[in-house]
This record gives C-alpha cells, structure tokens and sequence, in this order.
C-alpha cells in the first residue's frame, strides 16, 4: 500500500517555503511516497485528511481557520505524523496555542541572526541520530519555548554574547513526541532550502519524517 504524505506551504517567503516544500515533497517520493503538495492551509480542511501517512507544514508566520485546525489536530490525534523544520512548523501559527500544543514548541528568538554554532548530539543511539555526531552549523541559532515531555534529540548552548541572561542555556534543536496517536518530530534547522545541503541537516530531517509517518 503506498504511503500518502501532505505537504502544506506558505506564510513569510524569506524561508522559501514552495522551494523547500518541493525538496521535501522529492526526498519523500525517494522514499516511496505518493506527495501530494498545496499552497493553502485550505488542505487541512480536506475530510480525508487522515487517510495521509504524513504532514509536513511548510508554513511561516500565517493564520489557521479554527476549521482547518480542528481537522488537523484531530488526523494527527487518529495516528496521521507530522513532521517539520524551523520556523517553517514551530512558527506557523503563532496565536494558535492548540497548534504549538500538538508541536511541542514555538519559535521567540534567535539572537544574533544567521550565526555560526554547535549542534549537540544529546541521543546517539536514538536511530534518527544514528552515527551523527556533534556539528557546527551556520544559520539562526532558534530559542525557544518548549514541551518538556518532548523528547529530545539535539541540542544547542547559547554562550550569552547578545542576551548575557541567557548565556549556558541549552535549547533543544531537534524533538520527538506522540500526539493522541500520531508521532511528532521536530528540528529547529534549516532556514532556507540550502541548508537541506548540510549533511547532517538533511538526514536528521529525513529519519525523523520517516519516524513520524505512520
């Protein structure tokens, strides 16, 4: 039976969200997936949405009919994954507090901009992180607001430079958690399609949609 994956795009174009959305949806049919790509939250409306094996919103800084949202939440409850990266799923809808419940965070700063920073591998035998080790990456380094049931995957050290409150905190970059019975994953990379060129970036992403689809 082949897998169904949604992809939804949109919001603030600085995170080239329709490009991204089409390396996601070509890493996805790689894999086997029948990829279905739309423009508009109006796709989270659909009432087969939870015939989908996986969700990836691609979305920035946008708004959510209650419709949509309730329809949503409820697919990934039945067991439908959702998976996402950056601002692109943890900065999609910033006045639904139901939708960042269901995420497990939301993006509220990143000091500094794009910067250069370390990411920690916090578990290394989680197959998602599986023979990667830590990194430096270039991009914005994302604090956050966050689930402590998550479970976390990857972290990063804010060394205070900007916000000397802050300096030694450390933020999770990468989570995954269940929701009802639908499987979250979350990385806190990839600002720009670009990044998907990092190594690192692109595999942690790619494993942990695999994880999240059902």
């Amino acid at each position: 039976m082949t897998k169904k994956a949604l992809i939804v795009w949109g919001g603030w174009d600085g995170h080239t969200p329709e490009q991204s959305a089409r390396f996601v949806g070509n890493l996805l049919e790689g894999h086997g997936f029948e990829v279905n790509i739309e423009p508009t939250t109006e796709a989270f409306a659909d009432s087969g949405l939870d015939a989908y094996s996986l969700i990836v919103p691609v979305i920035t800084m946008s708004r959510i009919e209650k419709e949509e949202l309730v329809n949503l939440l409820a697919a990934v409850r039945s067991g439908t994954g959702i998976a996402g990266f950056h601002g692109l799923m943890c900065d999609s809808f910033r006045n639904e507090p139901d939708y960042q419940f269901m995420t497990g965070g939301q993006w509220v700063a990143h000091p500094g901009n794009i910067i250069d920073y370390t990411v920690n591998v916090t578990n290394p035998d989680d197959p998602i992180m599986a023979g990667i080790s830590d990194f430096s990456y270039r991009s914005e380094q994302y604090y956050m607001h966050f689930d402590p049931s998550n479970e976390v995957l990857a972290t990063t050290t804010f060394d205070g430079n900007l916000f000397e409150e802050i300096q030694g905190v450390v933020m999770p970059v990468a989570w995954k958690r269940r929701y009802g019975k639908g499987r979250v994953f979350y990385s806190a990379l990839g600002h720009t399609v670009d990044e998907f060129a990092v190594p690192q970036m692109r595999t942690i992403f790619e494993r942990g949609a695999l994880w999240a689809a059902r």
